[in-house]
């Protein structure tokens, strides 16, 4: 058996493994459908995260440097690629009651063709019907982000509503916002093919941000009153200025991007100062949640689900391309590392079908 892994920066391969015995408490899984995350999980393959020499310390709630004798936050060799697995149960411990062999479930876990997890007080391992869509399922880590900035941002009914960046978190974002009822839904992002899937999706407008001044046209197209909320969530420096210059007086960036250092540039004076703007950071992890104890992750975790599994939210075209798992090193290179502007959220296929 094989599994995907960053063997070096940059450089991804399959390596082989073998299982161990699975314990009283878990069960093992075939897989059959995989995707990995495009954000963080890039900047732990390029070696750029700060967790490789650095920590968040939850005491002080600060990122602090690891000590010379603590393990680094990432090590190549054996570093394991990909987020999110659907697959069959083919093997359970003694001690697990709610999952029987032959269940198909969705859960965490990194790209391989067998999974081993735990099945007793885990309501990350979720069911899903023999034709739920497997595409919809992997879309389950996005979705709790999305939903996040959402609910963040305050988005009403009515709202103009910008979503900058669309890759997997932003198309369900601007899903939401479509399917709350805002009245001017703009999607922002300089691949056409990103563009075009907003736009089927109940988008009004689509800017291409490499090609206008991006705030200005939020201007235009909501007559000059601006954005709502703006859900920017490419964590790129040009993106925020074009927010502060889009947002509408008053309104609320909801910032779901984890951004890296900006460069000089950033003007935190002209319309940001004059407009009375929010950016509220928002992250659907970090806990307490601001709106607890009604809502906490483990609640955005089962609304995403539902939502995912009956329908409301549409990941089909989000998860693109999809590659036959044998040829899965080279597709996360290619789409998630030298080419992202060639996909939205990488498939991995292990069943030899689209």
């Amino acid at each position: 058996m094989k599994k995907l892994v960053a063997v070096a920066p940059r450089e991804a391969a399959l390596k082989e493994y073998e299982d161990r015995e699975i314990l009283s408490n878990e069960v093992k899984v075939q897989v059959e459908f995989a995707a990995p995350k495009h954000g963080t999980e890039l900047a732990d393959f390029r070696g750029t995260t700060p967790f490789i020499d650095g920590k968040f310390d939850e005491e002080w709630r600060v990122f602090a440097k690891r000590d010379e004798e603590e393990p680094r936050g990432i090590e190549f060799g054996d570093l394991p690629l990909g987020n999110m697995f659907v697959g069959t149960i083919t093997e359970k411990g003694a001690d697990v009651t709610e999952y029987e062999i032959g269940d198909r479930v969705c859960s965490y876990g990194p790209i391989k063709e067998t999974q081993i997890v735990n099945a007793v007080d885990n309501y990350k391992l979720r069911k899903m019907s023999k034709d739920a869509s497997a595409k919809n399922a992997v879309c389950y880590d996005p979705a709790q982000f999305a939903l996040s900035g959402i609910r963040d941002g305050g988005v009403r009914p009515g709202d103009r509503v910008v979503v900058i960046g669309l890759g997997a978190i932003g198309q369900i974002a601007l899903q939401f916002a479509v399917k709350i009822g805002a009245v001017t839904v703009i999607g922002i992002d300089p691949i056409a093919k990103r563009r075009e899937i907003a736009e089927k999706h109940g988008a009004h407008y689509t800017l291409d941000s490499t090609a206008c001044d991006a705030g200005m046209e939020i201007k235009r197209l909501t007559g000059k009153m601006g954005a709502d909320v703006i859900i920017e969530t490419s964590g790129n420096v040009h993106a925020l200025q074009s927010s502060l210059k889009g947002l509408g007086y008053n309104g609320t960036i909801a910032y779901v991007a984890f951004a890296k250092p900006f460069p000089a540039g950033l003007w935190l004076g002209q319309e940001a100062h004059f407009n009375y703007g929010k950016i509220i950071f928002s992250r659907a992890c970090s806990e307490p949640n601001p709106e607890y104890p009604r809502w906490d992750r483990h609640r955005i975790e089962d609304v995403c689900w539902e939502l995912l599994m009956n329908g409301y939210l549409d990941c089909e075209d989000i998860i693109y391309p999809v590659v036959p798992f044998e040829e899965c090193a080279e597709g996360f290179c290619n789409y998630v590392d030298q080419h992202p502007e060639e996909s939205i959220k990488l498939g991995i296929d292990f069943m030899g079908r689209d």
